[in-house]
């Protein structure tokens, strides 16, 4: 499912125009970004939580050379379904 078409599904589903769908996904969106850059974790629950991970530096090695090289720290995005989420999958 795309974004054109989440936005006709979740319209339909609320009875709502597509234009403030879209709006209100676009400002899900960028609240979630914001949130999350920030070391916050959101959580939906029984859907879904969103948390910023950390990385640590490591070595690791370049697949076609063979030459070992250091790979820096990171921040990473965890995801995790819910349980109304991972039911939903299961059926």
């Amino acid at each position: 499912m795309n974004r054109q078409q989440l936005i006709a599904d979740v319209a339909q589903r609320a009875d709502l125009p597509a234009s403030q769908v879209g709006k209100v996904i676009d400002a899900l969106r960028d609240s979630i970004a914001t949130a999350v850059s920030a070391g916050d974790k959101v959580t939906v629950p029984g859907f879904v939580t969103i948390d910023r991970g950390h990385r640590a530096a490591r070595t690791g090695r370049n697949p076609q050379t063979g030459e070992t090289m250091e790979i820096p720290a990171a921040y990473t995005v965890k995801i995790s379904a819910g349980s109304t989420l991972r039911s939903a999958v299961k059926q």
